[in-house]
């Protein structure tokens, strides 16, 4: 027996919230779909400090609608409206400046391996691969740090989950905060708010890459990802000038326009003297969650034949999935609830660990 919308409802109506109301009365129920015995639906809260403290009623949602006669399979993403809001003062440790003289590149003191996360073109999930990745290495026992080194547009907070503000009790060097086993220091969590922007230039970027990468006390650590911006310019320079690089690994969807760029940042590496660790093919492919057929919508295999053509590891294909985007949002990351995209990763991760890469 297919249950319809109104029966789900009410069974929501039931989980009560802990500031009052229940999460039906509170219209907090989005993106309800119901495809024969499987059920999948969203919880947007009012804003990400909401969020933290509802995971035991997305839970209990997704158990009271498993429950129900007919249903085989649920899925309920937490969401948030709003980010948080903040919840300590900016550290007094000043984050950028002119570079310091440094000679060559360095190790980042306590990290065995610092691997790049890169593309050439924005907007084909580099930020995305990058936190994922980075937990799935995490839940594989590994001790992973996460660096945004988007400055202009961070992104790892929201992805992450979190707004808390590093501390400095020295004023010396930062302590980067944790999320989902992941110590993570982003620009973002200095701001005042996810709607400040940083207007800043080459130096300023350069200097405070520098400090990110030195004046925080990531140790130990197995591996530290870096989250690159994209592009060939001043970050990644001073990434290749300043610090040790295990290897990048290159992110491109399979259009032809994406791999183009991709082209172009592997290039840069080559130039640099960092080798190319392998390449991900994100947006391989969409599964339509109605019907089941899988449609290219940017076309397919594109990166592993770039793969081939370059001797380097195609490290796998990413689908496109709601649940990816949704997961993001909501600040945990989809590896965390399984499915196609976290299976992925989970090689993914693998690979690098039998590598010896993290």
């Amino acid at each position: 027996m297919t249950q319809t919308r109104d029966e789900i409802m009410s069974v929501l109506s039931s989980i009560a919230l802990p500031d009052g109301g229940d999460l039906a009365s509170r219209d907090m129920v989005r993106a309800l779909l119901i495809d024969g015995g499987k059920v999948s639906f969203v919880i947007e809260a009012e804003n990400a400090d909401m969020a933290a403290k509802i995971e035991p009623q997305r839970r209990a949602a997704e158990a009271a609608v498993a429950a129900l006669d007919g249903v085989e399979k649920v899925s309920v993403v937490l969401t948030a409206h709003g980010p948080a809001q903040p919840s300590k003062p900016a550290p007094n440790l000043k984050i950028g400046g002119h570079p310091k003289p440094q000679a060559g590149p360095l190790a980042v003191p306590g990290v065995k391996n610092v691997i790049a996360i890169a593309s050439g073109k924005g907007g084909v999930g580099k930020s995305t691969v990058s936190s994922n990745l980075a937990v799935s290495l995490a839940k594989a026992g590994r001790k992973v740090g996460l660096l945004d080194a988007d400055i202009l547009g961070p992104s790892q907070p929201r992805m992450m989950g979190t707004n808390e503000r590093p501390s400095s009790p020295n004023g010396e060097m930062l302590v980067p905060v944790e999320a989902h086993g992941v110590k993570l220091m982003s620009i973002g969590l200095m701001l005042k708010s996810d709607r400040e922007s940083v207007i800043w230039r080459g130096p300023m970027l350069m200097g405070a890459l520098q400090q990110m990468l030195f004046q925080v006390e990531w140790a130990p650590l197995d591996v530290l990802i870096i989250d690159l911006p994209p592009g060939t310019g001043d970050v990644q320079l001073t990434l290749a000038q300043k610090s040790q690089i295990s290897g990048a690994v290159i992110v491109s969807t399979p259009q032809d326009v994406a791999l183009l760029d991709a082209r172009k940042a592997i290039d840069m590496f080559g130039k640099v003297n960092i080798p190319i660790l392998g390449l991900i093919e994100n947006m391989s492919s969409y599964v339509c969650p109605s019907c089941g057929h899988e449609a290219h919508l940017f076309g397919h295999g594109g990166v592993k034949s770039e793969a081939e053509e370059l001797g380097a590891p195609f490290l796998g294909e990413i689908p496109l999935s709601l649940d990816v985007r949704l997961a993001g949002d909501a600040g945990a990351p989809a590896v965390l609830e399984g499915g196609a995209a976290a299976d992925a990763y989970a090689c993914i991760a693998q690979d690098l660990i039998g590598r010896g890469l993290a």
